[in-house]
């Protein structure tokens, strides 16, 4: 299946976006529900990883969930 990848603005080197996840640090740190708008944290992360995922929802208009 291939899947569509997001290029967004910010933090371009250490964030990549596809159509289901998050990856920050070429690592898997949350997954994204277009049906309900929402991108899941999967795990504890360090604060810039925190922004990237924070960065990604906002683009989204879409709410973090844990």
């Amino acid at each position: 299946m291939n899947k569509n990848t997001w290029t967004l603005t910010r933090y371009t080197q250490n964030l990549q976006v596809n159509d289901e996840n998050v990856f920050s640090y070429n690592t898997k740190v949350a997954e994204i529900n277009h049906t309900e708008k929402t991108v899941t944290k999967l795990g504890y992360w360090s604060v810039t990883t925190s922004k990237h995922i924070n960065y990604v929802a906002s683009e989204f208009g879409y709410e973090v969930t844990k």
